[in-house]
This record gives C-alpha cells, sequence and structure tokens, in this order.
C-alpha cells in the first residue's frame, strides 16, 4: 500500500472514531470540532541518523472531542534530506550508493490535551503523545518504515473560531532502532476550523435610535416636534409612527380632522377615516353622529338635517342681529312643515390667545339659547322641540391659525332631527346655510 493510501485510510480511521466519541453538549467543538492546518516544519536528527537535519511540509487534521481532548493525525512531507559524511566507525548506505541525499515521508497520530483558559479561548497550550511511521524514499540502512513513538507540548493562538496559529515541538524516539536514536520535530502551522464561522462584532455608534419605539427615530421626531420619549405624544390612541407612516395623520393633533373623534377612535373603534371629518358624506361630521346623533357615520342616509350660520355678535353680548332673522325663518319653515321634528341648536367659539374656556362655553351657551328663543318666540316653534347647547371653542372645524380659520370657528350649528326618526333611521337631506345668500341649499350628495 502505498504512503498516500496509507494516509487515506488514517485519516477516514480518525475520523470515524472522533465522530463515534463526540460528546452531546452543543458548544464550538460539537458544532465544529474538524479542523485542518499547514505550515513548515523542521526535524534535528541525533548524530548517530544517516541524515542530517532539514525541513518538511506539515499538514494535519485534528478532532476536538471538546475544549480539552483533541485526537490529531499527520503527515510531515520531506522532500530533501542530505546524507551524513561517512565516519571510520560508520559507513552510509545513501553514499554508498552513490547518493547525496534522499526523501522521507512521515505518518502521525497524536492525542492532545488543552490547558486552555475556558474564559479566554485565544491562548491555548497543550500537551501531546503519540506516534509515528516515517518512510524514506532509499536505504539509509534502517527499517522502512521506521516506527518511533514522540511526546511534546504546544501553543496555539486562536483569532476567532475559525483561524488559528501554533507552533510545536516533538521529540522522538525510534523503536526499530538498536540504538533507539532521539530526533526532533518542530512545527508551525496555520490552522482552520471548518463549519465555524467569525462572530460578529457589535458596537454603540451615533446612528439614529428610536428610543420610545414608536417606528420614528429620535431625529425625525426632533424634526417633527413629538416627544420621542413618548409613543403617542398627543395621546389619541395611535403610535407617532403609525400617524406618519400609516394613517397619515397629524401626530400632534388628536383629532386631525376636526370632527370631534380622536384619530384613534375613528381608526380602532368606528373605522371612521381620520383624515375626512364627515365619512359617510351624509352632511354631518362623525363626531357628531357618534356622540350626539347616535346616528352611524358610515352610513349617509341616516345624518340629520344641519344648518349652519355664521351668525356675529358684539363683543361678550348675545343678542341676535337682525340680519341674521332671514336665515333663522329657514330653519323655522322647516320645522313647521314637520311638527314631530325636533332641534339643537348649538354655539361654536374661536379660540384667541388668552381666551379663557369657561368664559367662552357660558357666552356661547348665551348666544345659542338667542337663537332658540328667536324660534321659539318669533318662529313660534314649541320650546320642548328645542335644546341649545354651548361648546366655547372645545369643537373648532379647523385649526384657530388665521383670521379666516377663526371666523369659521365662530358659527351656530342647527341640528333637525325628522319626526318619528330614530337614531340611525333618519333619511333627511342634509342642509347648509351660507349667510351671503341666506338660502338653504342641499348639501353635496354623498359619494357612492
Amino acid at each position: 500500500m502505498s504512503l498516500a493510501k496509507k494516509f487515506i485510510v488514517a485519516s477516514a480511521g480518525l475520523a470515524l472514531a472522533a465522530t463515534a466519541y463526540a460528546g452531546a453538549e452543543r458548544d464550538l467543538f460539537e458544532e465544529a470540532p474538524w479542523y485542518v492546518g499547514i505550515g513548515p516544519g523542521y526535524v534535528h536528527y541525533e548524530g548517530n541518523e544517516p541524515v542530517n537535519p532539514g525541513p518538511y511540509v506539515a499538514l494535519r487534521l485534528g478532532y476536538d472531542f471538546s475544549q480539552f481532548f483533541s485526537l490529531e493525525g499527520g503527515m510531515d512531507i520531506m522532500p530533501s534530506l542530505d546524507a551524513t559524511t561517512p565516519t571510520a566507525s560508520r559507513s552510509n548506505p545513501l553514499v554508498d550508493a552513490g547518493k547525496t541525499g534522499t526523501s522521507a515521508e512521515a505518518l502521525k497520530l497524536d492525542a492532545m490535551f488543552h490547558l486552555r483558559n475556558t474564559k479566554d479561548l485565544h491562548w491555548d497550550p497543550y500537551l501531546s503523545l503519540g506516534g509515528y511511521t516515517i518512510y524514506y524514499n532509499d536505504d539509509i540502512g534502517q527499517s522502512r518504515p521506521e516506527f518511533a513513538l514522540n511526546g511534546g507540548i504546544g501553543l496555539a493562538y486562536h483569532f476567532n473560531d475559525v483561524w488559528a496559529v501554533r507552533g510545536d515541538w516533538r521529540s522522538a524516539i525510534t523503536t526499530t532502532d538498536a540504538n533507539h536514536e532521539f530526533n526532533q520535530f518542530m512545527t508551525a502551522t496555520l490552522d482552520y476550523r471548518w463549519g465555524a464561522v467569525v462572530k460578529p462584532v457589535y458596537s454603540v455608534s451615533g446612528g439614529d435610535i428610536d428610543s420610545d419605539g414608536d417606528g420614528l427615530t429620535d431625529k425625525e421626531e426632533a424634526a417633527i416636534g413629538t416627544d420621542p420619549f413618548n409613543p403617542d405624544t398627543d395621546g389619541d390612541g395611535l403610535s407617532d409612527g403609525e400617524e406618519v407612516h400609516k394613517y397619515h395623520t397629524d401626530p400632534l393633533n388628536p383629532d386631525s380632522d376636526f370632527d370631534g373623534l380622536s384619530d384613534g377612535a375613528e381608526v380602532l373603534t368606528y373605522h371612521t377615516n381620520p383624515l375626512d371629518p364627515d365619512t359617510d358624506h351624509g352632511g354631518v361630521k362623525d363626531g357628531h353622529e357618534v356622540i350626539e346623533d347616535g346616528t352611524n357615520p358610515l352610513d349617509p342616509k341616516d345624518d340629520l338635517q344641519l344648518f349652519t350660520l355664521n351668525i356675529e355678535f358684539d363683543y361678550d353680548k348675545a343678542d341676535l342681529k337682525q340680519k341674521y332673522f332671514k336665515d333663522l325663518d329657514t330653519v323655522v319653515k322647516v320645522l313647521k312643515r314637520d311638527p314631530g321634528a325636533s332641534a339643537r341648536i348649538e354655539g361654536h367659539a374661536d379660540k384667541r390667545k388668552g381666551s379663557e374656556r369657561n368664559y367662552n362655553i357660558r357666552l356661547s351657551e348665551r348666544r345659542a339659547a338667542a337663537v332658540l328663543d328667536y324660534i321659539a318666540n318669533v318662529g313660534g316653534i314649541e320650546r320642548t322641540r328645542l335644546t341649545s347647547k354651548g361648546y366655547g371653542f372645545d369643537r373648532p372645524v379647523v385649526p384657530n391659525d388665521s383670521e379666516a380659520n377663526m371666523q369659521k370657528n365662530r358659527r351656530t350649528e342647527i341640528y333637525i332631527r325628522p319626526a318619528g326618526a330614530k337614531e340611525g333611521t333618519s333619511t333627511a337631506t342634509p342642509m347648509v346655510i351660507e349667510h351671503s345668500t341666506g338660502v338653504a341649499a342641499p348639501a353635496p350628495a354623498a359619494k357612492p
């Protein structure tokens, strides 16, 4: 059997033995127990050997049973070993055959005991004990092959779980030579453990973070104006990230469409559109349908009749001006045509800097009551059919950020529920009154 075949057979046997012995604990040495190594070596022969010291190439195949025990096979290829000079007391078969040297191959098998610290697997000192057989390709006057026992020490440094460098020293004593020569083998190899991976190294850098986990980075929140440590800055039930990326609502305004329902309630409870104040386009806002009317904000057929009047009052006054009588007379006519209908009058104010909430609520209540008094006293509608309520600046229809918008928020709304109409069953056509014309007109038709 050739030396190469012997090496293959020995390696296969080593693999089978190691696989059968592998432990059950799951760790690096179980995940990736096999390693290979290659590197230069130097053999130093005792003086009686017929060849001089020389270099070799070392190949290694090892199996780690655990962090402490390994079994390793190897092959040393010695391409050129010079013959020693014959002496008067000792001839040299190589020289006698007219040769200046020879080559050789050695097969090795070592058991290794590692002394590495479990807390630092980088440094790996170890002891070894084993044997080898060396085959010289020419007759050097000794047995072919030559067998020896060896022992030694080594030190490896593992850069990571994959790569390592190591140095070994072995002292071998021949068993087939009557003189029992002592030979020294010194090897340096680069080892590769297959099946392992280099663990990533994580570090903290100056990248963007999301402190409150709301889907917006702290940098994005700083630009928007939301609180990077509060996932729901406006408290509407939707996270800031959901409002910006998913629903496109305003994370700083709990009621983005000013319909009286929070964005979270619209999305999560009523399934209305938080960007459309009148989702069903029936003429009445979603919030009023839910909070006041008890109608379905997703069904335009049950919306009440709505009259919106932009009635202006003198400062701190609740006296109706004559120019608004025609608008109110239109409401009276509707109520007279349906003797069983009822009306709810709501007063609203704008919010200016320094405005006091309770004062504005009381003022809007007085103005709503003034409208009720006109409908009852002048229009002749029974008071039992009428109710009034003042909301101050609590229910704006647009932000109070300009004079034009504040004018829209200063309004009177009159909701008429037809006779016999129960909650969710009204089929009346919504109406809107613009004071500029003083004419009641149907609201835009609901979208299909």
